[in-house]
């Protein structure tokens, strides 16, 4: 999932300003972006002192540059090793472990909690005992969800699964739990169709103050129900953006924030599902009519430069090709998206993920890579049925 990191690797590149990327792989779609000015790359099992010290080379080499995390884990990664960094690259002073905190499943529900916001019942068993015993009392389907993104899990592990039995939770439950902890959260159910999911995505200054908000609505998202946006919808919503900036601004949180909600028909509430502390995947959603979005409104504050009013389009879609084509196809099977329905969805789409005009080259490198893929997994299975003969 490389759209998210283009979208940084476009905004700031059409703007003029030169962009590097990190990352662990050989070669990835972002190098082939003619925005891109080149890219680090970690070593296998490098340790964390040994990547603040390539940062720090790049930042002796090239400047000091601002610092984007992209994920839960750089997100960490940069809030923990803050001291070491601060004085090679730019980026929010965020307070000390609140990013952390709010990465966290149970941390951000508490702190819901504490400052009387909505948020879903959730329960966090310790064992497989607790999760039975949660099981005969909730009413179903159930939410569960990995805690902390970080720690590991078993191979295919999801972070989100929705049970709709005991054994299904059961189920999720051992497939999702760390050996380190238990780090499974079990969550109310709310019920609605995929309109009722709310964005947000903001930019908060150095006085906690929210400099630009959008707001807007998933139509489909991969996997269907749980995953991430892959087709969206700029849609105004006052209340789920005032509710933020009263969080945030008490919380003293500063950056870019990607945070979700869902409408509660049941006692007319909005109640915060997840929180991000970073950008999003699918902040490129979200740009008002003069091109501004969170990257360029953080990118112009650190640097010194005011950041003027925008604001945001409502009815502009946004949507991540190849994601949303399986995602599409899952709906069809599931007697939930009709061909009529699917052509009027892609109405007013603006901006795709990975096709740009003028930056073609990443949208034909990930076509012929999942291409490339599709043959390898074909060829495997036949192979495996040939050696089974």
């Amino acid at each position: 999932m490389h759209h998210g990191a283009l979208g940084i690797v476009r905004s700031a590149g059409m703007l003029g300003v030169p962009v590097f990327h990190i990352h662990q792989e050989p070669s990835c779609v972002l190098d082939h972006s003619r925005y891109s000015r080149g890219h680090l790359t970690f070593p296998p099992g490098a340790t964390a002192g040994q990547k603040v010290e390539i940062l720090r080379r790049f930042s002796r080499d090239e400047g000091r540059a601002v610092l984007i995390p992209v994920d839960d884990a750089s997100a960490m990664f940069v809030a923990d090793h803050a001291p070491s960094l601060d004085d090679a690259f730019l980026f929010p002073d965020q307070p000390l472990g609140l990013a952390r905190s709010l990465a966290s499943k149970r941390e951000m529900h508490e702190l819901c909690l504490r400052h009387d916001v909505p948020t879903p019942a959730a329960a966090f068993p310790q064992s497989e005992a607790d999760v039975l015993g949660h099981a005969r009392e909730a009413i179903f389907p159930v939410v569960a969800k990995r805690i902390d993104a970080s720690l590991p899990a078993a191979d295919g592990a999801p972070a989100v699964s929705i049970a709709q039995s005991q054994g299904e939770l059961l189920a999720a439950y051992r497939l999702m739990r760390s050996p380190e902890d238990s780090n499974v959260m079990l969550q109310e159910y709310i019920p609605g169709t995929a309109e009722s999911i709310w964005m947000l995505n903001a930019y908060f200054d150095a006085h906690s103050d929210c400099l630009l908000a959008f707001t807007g609505q998933k139509i489909r998202q991969s996997p269907p129900h749980t995953g991430a946006t892959t087709l969206g919808v700029c849609r105004a919503n006052p209340a789920v953006a005032e509710s933020t900036a009263r969080f945030m601004k008490a919380l003293g949180y500063r950056g870019i924030l990607d945070i979700g909600y869902r409408w509660d028909a049941r006692d007319g509430q909005y109640k915060l599902l997840d929180v991000n502390p970073r950008i999003g995947a699918t902040f490129r959603l979200f740009v008002a009519a003069d091109g501004m979005d969170v990257l360029r409104a953080m990118y112009l504050d650190l640097t010194g430069q005011p950041v003027a009013e925008s604001a945001q389009q409502d009815g502009r879609r946004w949507i991540v090709e190849p994601l949303d084509l399986r995602s599409s196809w899952l709906y069809f099977r599931g007697g939930e998206l009709t061909p009529a329905g699917w052509l009027r969805s892609l109405r007013h789409v603006e901006e795709t993920g990975y096709w740009a005009r003028r930056d073609p080259l990443p949208w034909l490198v990930e076509w012929a890579s999942l291409l490339v893929d599709q043959v390898r997994k074909r060829l495997r299975r036949r192979l495996g049925r040939l050696r089974r003969r």
